[in-house]
């Protein structure tokens, strides 16, 4: 079983006011693709379970406050997602969460692994791990740098070395995969097959 959850809010504020400007295109639903939170975080979240889990999506069943026709884009999404290899994992992300817990929790037969508050691009919070043979909490200063830093000096290997990126482009297919999974599921309020890819 994992658990992660990642987003935002103002107290006080049921609905988020409509961006303006040049991010105006965030509340277009055709320019959104039909998902907004997911878009912007929940996409994050979900790699973030893949990855740690080394498994990938195979359903998913979502709630979420949009999707509809009065309400196009959500701003509060819920996922039960089932991986291959039969792990069970939840994914909840909005911008109506105000003092959000933006944490991870992996449970397994031998124990647990918890990161605090480390579900944003800061990359700070802490490590609890727990289990018969290994109890350790260790924490990191967040560094709200660190994640362009390490994007930066990504692509400039992938460049340079020709080295390949840590996320991969059958990443972003899969990011894809799983967010018209969430829109479907959403819609129909059916959980939905995400079909294996082979290139």
């Amino acid at each position: 079983m994992a658990q992660v959850q990642g987003g935002g809010g103002v107290r006080g504020e049921d609905t988020p006011a409509p961006r303006t400007g040049l991010r105006a295109w965030w509340e277009d639903p055709q320019a959104m693709g039909g998902a907004s939170s997911m878009m912007g975080t929940g996409v994050h979240l979900v790699d973030l379970l893949r990855f740690v889990l080394g498994k990938e999506v195979t359903e998913v069943a979502a709630i979420t406050d949009g999707q509809t026709p009065e309400a196009p884009l959500e701003n509060l999404a819920s996922l039960s997602l089932r991986f291959s290899g039969g792990a069970i994992g939840t994914m909840v992300c909005g911008n109506r969460m105000p003092d959000a817990m933006n944490d991870v929790t992996v449970y397994g037969s031998d124990g647990r692994v918890f990161l605090k508050n480390s579900a944003g691009p800061a990359l700070g919070g802490s490590l609890e791990v727990t289990s018969e043979t290994v109890n350790t909490t260790v924490s990191y200063e967040p560094d709200p740098l660190a994640l362009t830093k390490w994007q930066i000096e990504g692509f400039n290997r992938a460049v340079f070395q020709d080295e390949e990126p840590r996320a991969s482009g059958m990443d972003g297919l899969r990011s894809v995969q799983v967010t018209e999974a969430m829109i479907e599921s959403a819609k129909t309020r059916r959980t939905v097959s995400v079909e294996p890819v082979n290139v």
